[in-house]
Formats: structure tokens, sequence, C-alpha cells
């Protein structure tokens, strides 16, 4: 007699199930790659409603993003624990192939930055490792590739491979987390008003003629909070760099990100960055824009480590002769 909880949260779904000795209790899930977090105990707590005692936590152990992913694997942990009970890992992958029945397949799930995370399999048996390709790379192997959207890690089947198979105990990651510590001694803040003075001679140092003017500043900042945001960096209460962004019609724009020559190559850009694109996915945009100027090696790398790529140029976008790089990161 087994009463398994199965968790599954590798993918932008968060499925939960009860399995009682092969016959299903509940199952449910909630398709929000933004969610997990909050849907997840929601999830739980109905599938507990009425349930008998659980004997046994199931958690797919990814391959998937780290955030997702890491709440379903605490959060089966953590009751695991509390209720004195055992938990089980299993390959998410594994759970998503068990519905498939062609003798020859890859399933992929999405891994962000135009990758996929993907494994193959045979006769029902998984034949290589998980893995993290580039999409057109998949298509190699000439075999079917059923993909998230279609299928997904389904929880029912967390549940029965958690009874039949080995535990996966440490997280499928595959690819590091993308991580970074905050810049040492650097506090970051919303813009104020009282921002606008040193913000502009910051514009002024680095930008020269391109500057914004202090009226340009008051414009865009007034469109913070609801359609924008503007953050800063000080040490020690000196401003030292400045960011904004704007949010109209499902895209947000990236309208600057800005340090001070002597505070560069410390990590504040990047974090200027992250925040803004956090902002952007809590309004639910699309997409975001930003444009460059041609040549700029210093910030390109930093834009595509994040996922931005190229999709256009515009010339004499900056004044005569210098030509912005509109690069675009899809959120949907």
């Amino acid at each position: 007699m087994s009463t398994v909880l199965a968790i599954d949260t590798s993918t932008s779904q968060t499925s939960v199930a009860v399995v009682k000795d092969g016959q299903v209790l509940f199952t449910q899930s909630h398709n929000d790659p933004l969610a997990h977090g909050e849907y997840l105990p929601k999830l739980v707590a109905q599938a507990l409603q009425g349930a008998p005692k659980i004997d046994l936590v199931a958690v797919g152990m990814g391959p998937g993003p780290f955030t997702g992913l890491r709440v379903g694997i605490v959060f089966a942990q953590s009751y695991a624990l509390a209720a004195g009970i055992d938990w089980v890992g299993v390959c998410s992958l594994d759970a998503m192939a068990s519905s498939i029945s062609d003798a020859d397949f890859i399933v992929s799930t999405d891994a962000r930055r135009k990758e996929r995370y993907w494994a193959r399999y045979q006769n029902g048996s998984r034949i290589t490792e998980p893995a993290v390709s580039q999409v057109q790379e998949l298509g190699k192997f000439a075999v079917p590739i059923y993909e998230e959207g279609e299928y997904f890690p389904d929880a029912i089947a967390v549940a029965k491979l958690a009874l039949s198979n080995k535990s996966v105990l440490q997280p499928i990651y595959i690819r590091k987390p993308d991580a970074h510590p905050l810049p040492e001694g650097i506090k970051f803040r919303a813009m104020t008003a009282l921002d606008l003075v040193p913000a502009a001679a910051i514009e002024k140092e680095v930008y020269e003629k391109a500057a914004w003017s202090i009226a340009q500043f008051k414009e865009e900042f007034s469109k913070a909070p609801k359609n924008a945001q503007y953050l800063v960096a000080e040490h020690e209460g000196e401003l030292v760099a400045y960011a904004g962004i704007f949010f109209v019609a499902d895209v947000a724009d990236i309208h600057t990100i800005t340090v001070s020559e002597k505070y560069r190559r410390k990590g504040i850009g990047r974090e200027l960055l992250k925040r803004l694109i956090d902002w952007a996915r809590v309004k639910q945009a699309i997409a975001i824009m930003l444009e460059m100027r041609l040549g700029n090696d210093q910030a390109r790398p930093l834009y595509e480590s994040f996922g931005f790529s190229e999709v256009s140029n515009r010339e004499n976008y900056y004044g005569p002769g210098l030509t912005a790089v509109v690069m675009r990161k899809e959120l949907k």
C-alpha cells in the first residue's frame, strides 16, 4: 500500500498528483513560467484535501530552468522532512517520455536562449543523458521530436517512475545558474527626482554631445512608476550608475544603462540589466528591446549573455556615421 504525492516544476507547467496503488486520486496543473512558487502550494493543498496519508513524495529533478525547478525540489524535500517520510527524485524528461509510444524519439523542453533540454529514447528507455543544445542541432538525429507545449512531464508519470526507478538525488541543472554576487559596496534603489542632476552629470561624462539634457531626463522619469522604471546605483552615497526602461504595447524598451567610467567592470551594469528584465516580466511584456552603439564591444557580450540578439541596425541613430544595433529578447 503506497500513496504518492508527485510534483514537477521543471517546465512552464506546475503539476501535482496524488496516486494510491496505481489509482489517480488527484491531478492538476497550472501553466505559467513565472508562477511556480505561487501555484504549487495551492495545488498541493487541493491535492491533500480528503487524501489518505502520504507515504512518499516524488519530484521531477529536471533538467529545467534553475528557479522554477528549484521551487518544486525544495517544496518536495521540505514536505517529506516535515512529514517524516521519504522523497524520490526522477528525471523529468523520463516522465514526459512515458506517454509516447514511438520506438525511437526525442523529448525536448525549453532551456531559453534559443536552446532545448533533451534526451533520446528507444523502445521506452532513455539512451542518452539529458543534454542542452541549440534548437537546430536536434534535427540531425532524424527522429520525431516531442516538445514542451504539446507534452509536459506529467506528475502521474513522476509518481509511477518514483516507485520503479532508482532515485535521482541531485537536480539535473546541466547549465550553470546565471546568478552573480552583488557588486561589493554598491546599493541599488529606485531613482528619485533628487538623482536627476547627478545622473545628468554622468550622462554628460559618458556620452558628451549625445548626452540627454535635464529636460529629457525629467520627461522620461515622469513616466515612472506606472509605465517606466528608473534605478540608480550608489557607492557610499555617491550616484555611480543609472538605468531606465519603458513599457508600452506589450514590449518593454530599455532606454539606458549607464555606469560612470571608474565603476565599470564591477558587475553594476549586469545587476541593473537583470532588474530591468525582472520588472518587464512583472509587467507581462512579451519582449524587451534596446539599442546599442555599433562597436560597443563591452556591452554586447553582456546583452547576449541575457539572451538578447541583434534584429536590425539604425544608421546615424547616435549622430552622423554612428549606427545603432537594435537587440531584442523574447520573454514569452
